[in-house]
């Protein structure tokens, strides 16, 4: 465990942080398992744009990286685009 005061302050940080990150990490998850187990098209097409939201967001606080965010949203598009 950390002796120093400011070291101390960053480990409740870097918990904090980490909570919050997992939070919103299994937040946007559950979001996109939801919309992949939609089976129509209008209820799919709402929920697309507020789920792309929530994967910019990860990317955009570092929790997951750039590259999967974009396909991550590819891939969504994709298979709501084929929905019938």
């Amino acid at each position: 465990m950390a002796n120093h005061k400011a070291t101390r302050k960053d480990v409740r940080q870097a918990t904090k942080r980490r909570e919050r990150n997992r939070y919103y990490g299994k937040t946007t998850r559950n979001a996109i398992r939801n919309l992949l187990a939609t089976s129509e098209k209008e209820a799919a097409t709402e929920k697309l744009p507020k789920v792309i939201s929530m994967i910019d967001k990860l990317a955009k606080r570092n929790v997951i990286h750039k590259n999967k965010a974009n396909n991550l949203k590819s891939k969504l598009t994709r298979k709501v685009s084929v929905i019938a």
